[in-house]
Protein backbone atom coordinates (compact mmCIF):
# COMPACT_ATOMS: atom_id res chain seq x y z
CA UNK A 1 0.00 0.00 0.00
CA UNK A 2 1.90 3.27 -1.26
CA UNK A 3 0.28 6.05 0.85
CA UNK A 4 1.31 10.02 -0.75
CA UNK A 5 4.00 12.13 1.96
CA UNK A 6 2.03 14.15 3.70
CA UNK A 7 2.60 17.88 3.54
CA UNK A 8 3.97 19.70 7.22
CA UNK A 9 0.16 20.72 7.25
CA UNK A 10 -1.23 17.06 6.84
CA UNK A 11 1.33 15.27 9.68
CA UNK A 12 0.23 18.37 11.98
CA UNK A 13 -2.92 17.78 11.13
CA UNK A 14 -3.29 13.46 11.73
CA UNK A 15 -0.63 14.66 15.19
CA UNK A 16 -3.54 16.51 16.20
CA UNK A 17 -6.42 14.32 14.84
CA UNK A 18 -4.99 11.01 16.75
CA UNK A 19 -4.86 13.42 20.19
CA UNK A 20 -8.12 14.79 19.72
CA UNK A 21 -9.55 10.78 19.86
CA UNK A 22 -7.30 9.80 22.81
CA UNK A 23 -8.64 12.84 24.37
CA UNK A 24 -12.09 12.04 23.87
CA UNK A 25 -11.32 8.41 25.28
CA UNK A 26 -10.35 9.73 28.86
CA UNK A 27 -12.24 12.32 29.33
CA UNK A 28 -14.02 10.21 31.88
CA UNK A 29 -10.57 10.58 33.67
CA UNK A 30 -9.57 13.84 33.34
CA UNK A 31 -13.53 14.18 34.72
CA UNK A 32 -12.48 12.30 37.98
CA UNK A 33 -9.16 14.31 38.13
CA UNK A 34 -10.87 17.45 38.48
CA UNK A 35 -12.25 16.23 42.12
CA UNK A 36 -8.80 16.38 43.52
CA UNK A 37 -8.97 20.12 43.17
CA UNK A 38 -10.83 22.61 45.52
CA UNK A 39 -14.27 22.95 43.91
CA UNK A 40 -14.71 26.38 42.35
CA UNK A 41 -10.91 27.00 41.80
CA UNK A 42 -9.30 28.01 38.57
CA UNK A 43 -7.37 24.05 38.38
CA UNK A 44 -10.92 22.63 38.79
CA UNK A 45 -12.39 24.77 35.99
CA UNK A 46 -10.48 24.53 33.55
CA UNK A 47 -9.84 20.22 34.05
CA UNK A 48 -13.96 20.42 34.30
CA UNK A 49 -13.50 22.49 31.09
CA UNK A 50 -11.36 19.72 29.26
CA UNK A 51 -13.38 16.89 30.33
CA UNK A 52 -16.30 18.41 27.92
CA UNK A 53 -16.50 16.14 25.22
CA UNK A 54 -18.19 18.22 22.83
CA UNK A 55 -14.95 20.82 23.24
CA UNK A 56 -12.43 18.34 22.33
CA UNK A 57 -12.04 18.40 18.64
CA UNK A 58 -12.93 22.33 18.98
CA UNK A 59 -9.70 22.15 20.96
CA UNK A 60 -7.47 20.39 19.17
CA UNK A 61 -8.68 21.90 15.80
CA UNK A 62 -7.58 25.51 17.36
CA UNK A 63 -3.97 23.74 18.02
CA UNK A 64 -4.03 22.67 14.42
CA UNK A 65 -4.56 26.58 13.03
CA UNK A 66 -2.46 27.92 15.88
CA UNK A 67 0.45 25.12 14.67
CA UNK A 68 -0.14 26.42 10.86
CA UNK A 69 0.14 29.65 11.78
CA UNK A 70 3.35 28.92 13.42
CA UNK A 71 4.78 26.72 10.80
CA UNK A 72 4.35 29.27 7.97
CA UNK A 73 4.92 32.35 10.09
CA UNK A 74 1.66 34.69 8.84
CA UNK A 75 -1.90 34.26 9.23
CA UNK A 76 -2.65 33.98 5.97
CA UNK A 77 -2.50 29.97 5.13
CA UNK A 78 -4.23 29.03 8.53
CA UNK A 79 -7.16 31.53 7.57
CA UNK A 80 -7.13 30.19 3.54
CA UNK A 81 -7.50 27.04 4.89
CA UNK A 82 -10.34 27.67 7.60
CA UNK A 83 -11.78 29.46 4.70
CA UNK A 84 -11.87 26.16 2.04
CA UNK A 85 -13.68 24.03 4.11
CA UNK A 86 -17.49 23.28 4.12
CA UNK A 87 -19.17 24.38 7.75
CA UNK A 88 -22.85 23.34 6.03
CA UNK A 89 -23.55 20.31 8.20
CA UNK A 90 -22.72 21.72 11.80
CA UNK A 91 -24.39 24.86 11.06
CA UNK A 92 -27.68 22.46 10.19
CA UNK A 93 -26.69 20.41 12.76
CA UNK A 94 -26.98 23.24 15.68
CA UNK A 95 -30.27 24.56 14.42
CA UNK A 96 -31.98 21.40 13.65
CA UNK A 97 -31.28 20.39 17.43
CA UNK A 98 -32.52 23.83 18.83
CA UNK A 99 -35.47 23.30 16.69
CA UNK A 100 -36.22 19.66 17.34
CA UNK A 101 -35.91 19.97 20.99
CA UNK A 102 -38.48 23.12 21.01
CA UNK A 103 -41.84 22.59 23.47
CA UNK A 104 -44.51 21.94 20.80
CA UNK A 105 -42.12 19.43 18.94
CA UNK A 106 -41.11 17.10 21.90
CA UNK A 107 -44.25 17.39 23.58
CA UNK A 108 -46.16 15.92 19.69
CA UNK A 109 -43.48 13.33 19.70
CA UNK A 110 -44.11 11.85 23.10
CA UNK A 111 -47.61 11.68 22.34
CA UNK A 112 -46.68 10.02 19.03
CA UNK A 113 -44.89 7.48 20.57
CA UNK A 114 -47.08 7.09 23.24
CA UNK A 115 -50.26 6.44 21.54
CA UNK A 116 -48.30 3.41 19.51
CA UNK A 117 -47.47 1.96 22.94
CA UNK A 118 -51.07 2.36 23.89
CA UNK A 119 -52.08 0.04 21.09
CA UNK A 120 -50.02 -2.61 22.19
CA UNK A 121 -51.50 -5.07 25.20
CA UNK A 122 -48.14 -5.40 27.24
CA UNK A 123 -46.23 -3.62 29.78
CA UNK A 124 -46.47 -0.24 29.46
CA UNK A 125 -42.84 0.37 30.10
CA UNK A 126 -41.50 -2.48 28.22
CA UNK A 127 -43.51 -1.84 25.13
CA UNK A 128 -42.30 1.92 25.50
CA UNK A 129 -38.70 0.82 25.59
CA UNK A 130 -39.08 -0.86 22.14
CA UNK A 131 -41.24 2.09 20.16
CA UNK A 132 -38.79 4.45 21.59
CA UNK A 133 -35.82 2.34 21.08
CA UNK A 134 -37.11 0.47 17.66
CA UNK A 135 -39.09 2.55 15.84
CA UNK A 136 -38.37 6.18 17.42
CA UNK A 137 -34.83 6.29 15.22
CA UNK A 138 -36.75 5.19 12.25
CA UNK A 139 -37.46 8.96 12.62
CA UNK A 140 -34.45 10.06 11.34
CA UNK A 141 -34.95 8.89 8.01
CA UNK A 142 -38.09 11.94 7.50
CA UNK A 143 -37.04 14.40 10.33
CA UNK A 144 -32.99 13.92 9.31
CA UNK A 145 -30.47 11.62 12.26
CA UNK A 146 -30.13 15.02 14.48
CA UNK A 147 -33.55 15.82 15.14
CA UNK A 148 -34.65 12.40 15.74
CA UNK A 149 -31.43 11.83 18.11
CA UNK A 150 -32.40 14.96 19.83
CA UNK A 151 -35.88 13.94 20.57
CA UNK A 152 -34.71 10.51 21.71
CA UNK A 153 -32.53 11.88 23.69
CA UNK A 154 -34.56 13.88 25.48
CA UNK A 155 -37.87 11.58 25.96
CA UNK A 156 -35.61 9.00 26.96
CA UNK A 157 -33.62 11.17 29.41
CA UNK A 158 -36.90 11.70 31.21
CA UNK A 159 -37.64 8.20 31.67
CA UNK A 160 -34.88 6.33 31.67
CA UNK A 161 -31.34 8.32 32.43
CA UNK A 162 -32.93 10.77 35.10
CA UNK A 163 -34.11 7.47 36.76
CA UNK A 164 -32.39 4.40 39.13
CA UNK A 165 -31.12 2.12 36.68
CA UNK A 166 -28.04 0.54 36.55
CA UNK A 167 -25.32 1.99 34.22
CA UNK A 168 -25.00 -1.66 32.81
CA UNK A 169 -27.93 -0.80 31.41
CA UNK A 170 -27.69 2.81 30.53
CA UNK A 171 -24.68 2.08 28.62
CA UNK A 172 -26.45 -0.85 26.85
CA UNK A 173 -29.62 1.95 25.84
CA UNK A 174 -26.99 4.69 25.15
CA UNK A 175 -25.41 2.19 22.44
CA UNK A 176 -28.75 1.17 20.93
CA UNK A 177 -29.94 4.58 20.85
CA UNK A 178 -26.62 5.85 18.92
CA UNK A 179 -26.80 2.55 16.92
CA UNK A 180 -30.01 2.27 15.66
CA UNK A 181 -30.06 6.23 15.12
CA UNK A 182 -27.15 5.40 12.53
CA UNK A 183 -29.12 2.80 10.38
CA UNK A 184 -32.77 4.27 11.22
CA UNK A 185 -31.85 7.03 8.66
CA UNK A 186 -31.00 4.79 5.59
CA UNK A 187 -34.48 4.74 4.49
CA UNK A 188 -34.56 7.84 2.79
CA UNK A 189 -31.82 9.32 0.53
CA UNK A 190 -31.78 13.08 2.25
CA UNK A 191 -31.59 12.16 6.59
CA UNK A 192 -27.87 10.47 6.90
CA UNK A 193 -25.01 12.16 6.94
CA UNK A 194 -23.17 9.63 5.34
CA UNK A 195 -25.89 8.44 3.07
CA UNK A 196 -25.92 12.47 1.97
CA UNK A 197 -22.57 12.74 0.74
CA UNK A 198 -23.09 9.91 -1.67
CA UNK A 199 -27.16 10.18 -2.90
CA UNK A 200 -26.76 12.79 -5.17
CA UNK A 201 -23.47 11.66 -7.28
CA UNK A 202 -23.79 8.13 -7.11
CA UNK A 203 -27.86 8.48 -8.17
CA UNK A 204 -29.09 6.98 -5.25
CA UNK A 205 -33.14 7.80 -4.12
CA UNK A 206 -35.67 6.59 -2.18
CA UNK A 207 -36.41 3.51 -4.22
CA UNK A 208 -33.22 2.28 -4.30
CA UNK A 209 -31.97 3.01 -0.73
CA UNK A 210 -35.18 1.20 0.48
CA UNK A 211 -34.43 -1.64 -1.58
CA UNK A 212 -30.89 -1.90 -0.33
CA UNK A 213 -30.86 -0.51 2.86
CA UNK A 214 -33.63 0.79 4.54
CA UNK A 215 -35.40 -2.63 5.22
CA UNK A 216 -32.45 -3.84 6.77
CA UNK A 217 -31.91 -0.50 8.79
CA UNK A 218 -35.33 -0.70 9.61
CA UNK A 219 -34.99 -4.83 10.98
CA UNK A 220 -31.84 -4.09 12.85
CA UNK A 221 -33.47 -1.78 15.08
CA UNK A 222 -36.83 -3.43 15.55
CA UNK A 223 -34.48 -6.76 16.43
CA UNK A 224 -32.09 -4.72 18.91
CA UNK A 225 -34.86 -3.26 20.67
CA UNK A 226 -36.94 -5.93 21.33
CA UNK A 227 -33.58 -8.34 21.99
CA UNK A 228 -32.44 -5.66 24.36
CA UNK A 229 -36.21 -5.55 26.09
CA UNK A 230 -35.91 -9.48 26.84
CA UNK A 231 -32.24 -8.85 28.30
CA UNK A 232 -33.22 -5.84 30.72
CA UNK A 233 -36.72 -6.73 31.36
CA UNK A 234 -35.79 -6.56 35.19
CA UNK A 235 -34.32 -3.05 34.54
CA UNK A 236 -36.70 -1.85 32.18
CA UNK A 237 -39.38 -2.05 35.35
CA UNK A 238 -36.79 0.66 37.13
CA UNK A 239 -38.04 3.14 34.54
CA UNK A 240 -39.98 6.31 35.10
CA UNK A 241 -43.75 5.89 34.87
CA UNK A 242 -45.51 7.55 32.44
CA UNK A 243 -46.84 11.09 33.35
CA UNK A 244 -49.60 12.54 30.95
CA UNK A 245 -48.93 15.92 30.49
CA UNK A 246 -51.37 18.16 30.82
CA UNK A 247 -49.75 21.26 28.89
CA UNK A 248 -51.74 22.69 26.22
CA UNK A 249 -50.07 23.79 23.13
CA UNK A 250 -52.14 25.49 20.74
CA UNK A 251 -52.60 23.26 17.33
CA UNK A 252 -51.47 26.62 15.37
CA UNK A 253 -47.68 26.74 16.97
CA UNK A 254 -47.16 23.28 16.56
CA UNK A 255 -47.91 23.39 13.00
CA UNK A 256 -46.06 26.31 12.35
CA UNK A 257 -42.86 24.66 14.36
CA UNK A 258 -43.05 21.82 12.21
CA UNK A 259 -43.39 23.69 8.95
CA UNK A 260 -40.28 25.78 9.81
CA UNK A 261 -38.36 22.51 10.81
CA UNK A 262 -39.21 20.85 7.25
CA UNK A 263 -38.30 24.01 5.89
CA UNK A 264 -34.71 23.58 7.61
CA UNK A 265 -34.64 20.33 6.30
CA UNK A 266 -35.38 21.00 2.61
CA UNK A 267 -32.77 23.57 2.29
CA UNK A 268 -30.34 21.53 4.38
CA UNK A 269 -27.44 22.23 2.02
CA UNK A 270 -27.86 26.02 2.10
CA UNK A 271 -27.32 27.15 5.10
CA UNK A 272 -27.77 30.83 4.21
CA UNK A 273 -31.72 29.89 3.71
CA UNK A 274 -31.63 27.74 6.90
CA UNK A 275 -30.28 30.21 8.80
CA UNK A 276 -32.88 32.82 7.73
CA UNK A 277 -36.01 30.36 9.05
CA UNK A 278 -34.24 29.63 12.25
CA UNK A 279 -34.42 33.54 12.95
CA UNK A 280 -38.17 33.01 11.85
CA UNK A 281 -38.10 30.12 14.55
CA UNK A 282 -36.43 32.58 17.00
CA UNK A 283 -39.09 35.13 17.00
CA UNK A 284 -41.44 32.80 16.83
CA UNK A 285 -40.87 31.49 20.14
CA UNK A 286 -39.80 34.75 21.72
CA UNK A 287 -43.83 36.02 20.48
CA UNK A 288 -45.06 32.74 22.07
CA UNK A 289 -42.79 31.90 25.49
CA UNK A 290 -45.95 30.99 27.37
CA UNK A 291 -46.34 27.64 25.64
CA UNK A 292 -42.59 27.20 25.62
CA UNK A 293 -39.49 26.21 27.34
CA UNK A 294 -35.93 27.53 27.33
CA UNK A 295 -34.36 26.64 23.88
CA UNK A 296 -31.21 24.21 23.74
CA UNK A 297 -28.71 27.09 22.45
CA UNK A 298 -26.27 25.42 25.10
CA UNK A 299 -26.64 21.78 23.63
CA UNK A 300 -26.99 22.92 20.01
CA UNK A 301 -23.73 24.92 20.59
CA UNK A 302 -21.78 22.74 22.08
CA UNK A 303 -22.04 20.04 19.56
CA UNK A 304 -21.96 22.59 16.23
CA UNK A 305 -18.09 23.66 17.82
CA UNK A 306 -17.41 19.61 17.97
CA UNK A 307 -18.98 18.47 14.16
CA UNK A 308 -16.79 21.90 13.06
CA UNK A 309 -13.56 20.72 14.94
CA UNK A 310 -14.41 17.44 13.46
CA UNK A 311 -14.33 18.99 9.99
CA UNK A 312 -11.36 21.05 10.74
CA UNK A 313 -9.15 18.22 11.90
CA UNK A 314 -10.79 15.77 9.30
CA UNK A 315 -10.64 16.78 6.32
CA UNK A 316 -6.83 17.29 6.08
CA UNK A 317 -6.82 12.82 6.43
CA UNK A 318 -7.56 12.19 2.99
CA UNK A 319 -3.87 11.65 1.74
CA UNK A 320 -4.01 7.78 4.12
CA UNK A 321 -7.39 7.55 4.17
CA UNK A 322 -8.21 7.45 0.37
CA UNK A 323 -5.22 5.12 -0.98
CA UNK A 324 -6.43 2.77 2.12
CA UNK A 325 -10.42 2.77 0.98
CA UNK A 326 -8.91 2.00 -2.12
CA UNK A 327 -7.30 -1.25 -1.49
CA UNK A 328 -9.94 -2.87 0.17
CA UNK A 329 -12.34 -5.04 -1.22
CA UNK A 330 -16.12 -6.55 -0.62
CA UNK A 331 -16.01 -7.84 2.57
CA UNK A 332 -12.66 -5.98 3.68
CA UNK A 333 -13.93 -2.76 2.68
CA UNK A 334 -17.17 -3.23 4.61
CA UNK A 335 -16.00 -4.51 7.60
CA UNK A 336 -12.30 -1.62 6.91
CA UNK A 337 -15.40 1.45 6.80
CA UNK A 338 -17.61 -0.09 10.45
CA UNK A 339 -13.74 0.18 11.73
CA UNK A 340 -12.59 3.21 10.80
CA UNK A 341 -16.07 4.85 11.38
CA UNK A 342 -14.87 3.96 15.26
CA UNK A 343 -12.22 7.34 14.94
CA UNK A 344 -13.72 9.07 12.14
CA UNK A 345 -17.07 10.42 11.11
CA UNK A 346 -19.05 8.30 8.82
CA UNK A 347 -20.27 11.34 6.57
CA UNK A 348 -16.60 12.13 6.41
CA UNK A 349 -15.43 8.24 5.11
CA UNK A 350 -18.37 8.34 2.67
CA UNK A 351 -17.24 11.49 1.58
CA UNK A 352 -13.70 10.22 0.39
CA UNK A 353 -15.65 6.88 -1.22
CA UNK A 354 -17.09 9.13 -4.10
CA UNK A 355 -13.45 10.62 -4.83
CA UNK A 356 -12.00 6.96 -6.00
CA UNK A 357 -12.74 5.99 -9.32
CA UNK A 358 -14.30 3.43 -10.83
CA UNK A 359 -15.59 2.28 -7.77
CA UNK A 360 -18.07 -0.69 -8.45
CA UNK A 361 -22.13 -0.99 -7.09
CA UNK A 362 -20.88 -3.43 -4.80
CA UNK A 363 -17.94 -1.43 -3.21
CA UNK A 364 -20.35 1.19 -3.05
CA UNK A 365 -22.94 -0.80 -1.31
CA UNK A 366 -19.87 -1.84 1.42
CA UNK A 367 -18.03 1.38 1.60
CA UNK A 368 -21.50 2.96 2.97
CA UNK A 369 -23.26 0.08 4.69
CA UNK A 370 -19.89 -0.28 7.15
CA UNK A 371 -20.10 3.04 7.78
CA UNK A 372 -23.88 3.03 9.22
CA UNK A 373 -23.21 -0.12 10.74
CA UNK A 374 -19.88 1.06 12.90
CA UNK A 375 -21.73 4.72 13.44
CA UNK A 376 -22.95 4.13 17.11
CA UNK A 377 -19.28 2.89 18.41
CA UNK A 378 -17.87 5.87 19.12
CA UNK A 379 -19.03 10.29 19.97
CA UNK A 380 -17.21 11.23 16.55
CA UNK A 381 -18.79 7.93 14.64
CA UNK A 382 -21.84 9.45 13.67
CA UNK A 383 -22.79 13.43 13.19
CA UNK A 384 -25.55 12.85 15.36
CA UNK A 385 -24.10 11.32 18.52
CA UNK A 386 -22.76 14.59 20.03
CA UNK A 387 -26.02 15.97 20.23
CA UNK A 388 -26.88 12.76 21.96
CA UNK A 389 -23.68 13.48 24.40
CA UNK A 390 -24.80 16.62 25.10
CA UNK A 391 -28.45 15.61 26.39
CA UNK A 392 -27.95 12.66 27.77
CA UNK A 393 -24.39 13.84 30.08
CA UNK A 394 -26.32 16.07 32.15
CA UNK A 395 -28.73 13.41 33.10
CA UNK A 396 -28.80 11.47 36.75
CA UNK A 397 -26.99 8.21 35.50
CA UNK A 398 -24.21 10.19 33.99
CA UNK A 399 -23.60 14.01 35.38
CA UNK A 400 -21.06 12.88 38.06
CA UNK A 401 -18.13 11.13 35.52
CA UNK A 402 -19.88 11.60 32.04
CA UNK A 403 -20.18 9.41 29.34
CA UNK A 404 -17.19 6.97 29.28
CA UNK A 405 -16.04 6.45 25.85
CA UNK A 406 -15.30 2.86 26.30
CA UNK A 407 -18.73 1.84 28.41
CA UNK A 408 -20.67 3.92 25.13
CA UNK A 409 -18.30 1.09 23.07
CA UNK A 410 -19.64 -1.86 24.60
CA UNK A 411 -22.87 -0.65 24.81
CA UNK A 412 -23.27 -0.40 20.80
CA UNK A 413 -21.00 -3.92 20.10
CA UNK A 414 -24.16 -6.18 20.14
CA UNK A 415 -26.47 -3.72 18.38
CA UNK A 416 -23.46 -3.42 15.65
CA UNK A 417 -23.17 -7.17 15.21
CA UNK A 418 -26.93 -7.09 14.30
CA UNK A 419 -26.18 -4.47 12.19
CA UNK A 420 -23.46 -6.61 10.32
CA UNK A 421 -25.74 -9.50 10.25
CA UNK A 422 -28.49 -7.74 8.68
CA UNK A 423 -26.17 -5.06 6.35
CA UNK A 424 -23.72 -7.52 5.47
CA UNK A 425 -23.74 -11.65 6.26
CA UNK A 426 -28.03 -11.26 5.07
CA UNK A 427 -27.28 -11.08 1.28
Amino acid sequence: MNFPTPTTNQTIATICFSLAVLHTFLVGRINKWAHHFRPGSLAENVIHFLAETEIVFGLWAAALFSAIIAVEGTFNGAIAYIDSLNFTEPKFVLVVMVMAASKPVVLLAEKLINVLTALLPFSEKHVFYVVALGVGPVLGSLITEPAAMTLLSLILKKRLFDENVSRRFAYASIGLLFVNISVGGVLTHFAAPPVLMVSGKWNWGLEYMFLHFGWRGLLTCISGALLFMVLFRKDIRQMGEFRRSHEKIPVWLTVAHLLLLALTVFFAHHDNIFFGVFMFFLGLTLATKEYQSPLKLREGLLVGFFLAGLVTLGSLQSYWLKPLLQTLEGAQLYFGATALTAVTDNAALTYLGTLVPDLSDQLKYALVAGAVSGGGLTVIANAPNPAGVGILSSSKVFSESGISPLGLFAGAAIPTALAVVFFWLIR
